[in-house]
């Protein structure tokens, strides 16, 4: 092996830490009521499909819209992610799936919700390290969560 393929090996194991690194960031954020840092993920021109009845999150726009959640709907919630698998689609694109396991507990006091499911993710690689530009919730199934329908997860029959 020569010292170029084993700096690009280096290099796409330190890509695919950074994107892993940005999934559990998200979550860490998310639950920790950071609106700003989880838009700070993003790139400026991201797109957020959390489901397909709500207008999609874009842009300059997430840490607002992502407030209005975290503020008026959850008083509490844990994200938990697994399978965690990342494509790199050349030098400065990439894509990953994972598997999601969330609890949200209301401020209006409904019963807790729980929803099962994955994150689609697409990413750049910026002068500030990778960004995620999209990010696609998939429902597998949910327990009197907040939202009645989801994208499904294309299950073969």
């Amino acid at each position: 092996m020569t010292g170029d393929d084993l700096a690009m090996r280096l290099r796409r194991i330190e890509d695919r830490a950074e994107i892993a690194g940005l999934v559990h960031a998200y979550c860490d954020r998310f639950d920790r009521n950071d609106p700003e840092g989880v838009a700070a993920l993003f790139t400026p021109d991201a797109r957020i499909d959390y489901n397909p009845d709500t207008p999609d999150l874009r842009g300059d726009g997430l840490a607002a819209a992502i407030a209005v959640g975290l503020r008026d709907t959850f008083l509490a919630t844990s994200h938990h992610v697994s399978n965690l698998e990342v494509v790199l689609e050349g030098a400065d694109a990439a894509r990953s799936t994972c598997y999601l396991d969330a609890w949200h507990r209301y401020r209006d006091g409904s019963p807790d919700g729980f929803l099962w499911g994955r994150y689609e993710h697409r990413y750049r690689r910026t002068a500030g390290g990778w960004r995620i530009t999209e990010l696609v919730l998939r429902g597998h199934g949910t327990i009197d969560f907040h939202r009645t329908r989801m994208h499904g997860i294309d299950r073969r029959d």
